[in-house]
C-alpha cells in the first residue's frame, strides 16, 4: 500500500469511539490506520457534558487536537456520522490542509451561507426528541460565523445517505446534498447506525473513498 493511509471515524451524538468498533477493527486489518477519538464528555471521558464542552469547539477539542498534533504533510479521510458532521466541518475548518476528504455519514452537513446551527435547527423534532447533545449547542453553533470556502469548502466532500435511516431521513440527507452539492454521494441501504447494522458495506464504501480522495 506504500504509506499508511490515516482515516478519522469521528461518532455522533451519546456515543462515542466504541460505535466504530467493527469499522475500525476492519480497516485496521485491511491496513490502514484509524483513529476514533472521543469528543469531549463521550464515550470513555467521565466528565459532565455541560463541565467539559460549553461550546461546540470544546465539544471537538479531542479532534482538533488529534488534527493539530499531525506531523507537516500528513493528510487524513475525516467519516464524521449524524451530528459528528459538523465536527468533522469545523475540523476542515480550521485544518483544511490536514483533510484530504471529508464524509459525512447520514450526518448533519452544513453549508456556508448559513451560521452552522442551521442544518439543525431545520429538524427541530430530531434536535430536540433525539439529540440531547446536539441541541445543547444550537445556541452557540446560532452566533457563530459561517464556514468559509477557503477553509472548509476547500476540502473534497462525499456524503454517503443511508435509505433506511429514520432518525435522519433520506429526504433530510438529500435536501443537505442538493443545497451545498458534494464530489460524490454514496448510497447504502441502511439505518442510522450503519456502523452496526451493515459493517461490511460500510467498510466497503469508506475503503473505496479512501483510495479514490488519497
Amino acid at each position: 500500500m506504500g504509506c499508511i493511509k490515516h482515516i478519522v471515524l469521528v461518532h455522533g451524538a451519546c456515543l462515542g469511539g466504541w460505535s466504530w468498533f467493527k469499522v475500525a477493527t476492519a480497516l485496521r486489518a485491511a491496513g490502514y490506520r484509524v483513529d476514533t477519538p472521543d469528543l469531549a464528555a463521550s464515550g470513555v471521558d467521565p466528565r459532565l457534558l455541560r463541565e467539559a464542552a460549553p461550546t461546540f469547539r470544546d465539544y471537538t477539542a479531542p479532534l482538533l487536537d488529534l488534527l493539530a498534533a499531525l506531523p507537516a504533510g500528513d493528510r487524513v479521510v475525516l467519516v464524521g456520522h449524524s451530528l459528528g458532521g459538523i465536527n468533522v466541518a469545523l475540523a476542515a475548518e480550521l485544518f483544511p490542509e490536514k483533510v484530504a476528504a471529508a464524509v459525512f455519514l447520514c450526518a448533519f452537513m452544513p453549508d456556508f451561507a448559513a451560521r452552522p446551527s442551521h442544518v439543525l435547527e431545520k429538524d427541530v423534532t430530531l434536535v430536540s426528541s433525539l439529540m440531547r447533545v446536539s441541541s445543547m449547542f444550537v445556541e452557540d453553533l446560532a452566533v457563530q460565523q459561517p464556514f468559509t470556502k477557503g477553509g472548509y469548502g476547500s476540502v473534497r466532500r462525499v456524503y454517503v445517505v443511508c435509505t433506511e435511516d429514520h432518525a435522519i431521513a433520506e429526504g433530510f440527507q438529500r435536501l443537505m446534498v442538493e443545497n451545498d452539492p458534494v464530489d460524490e454521494v454514496k448510497e447504502i441501504a441502511a439505518d442510522h447506525m450503519v456502523m452496526l447494522s451493515r459493517p461490511d458495506e460500510l467498510v466497503r464504501c469508506l475503503t473505496d473513498i479512501v483510495e479514490k480522495y488519497t
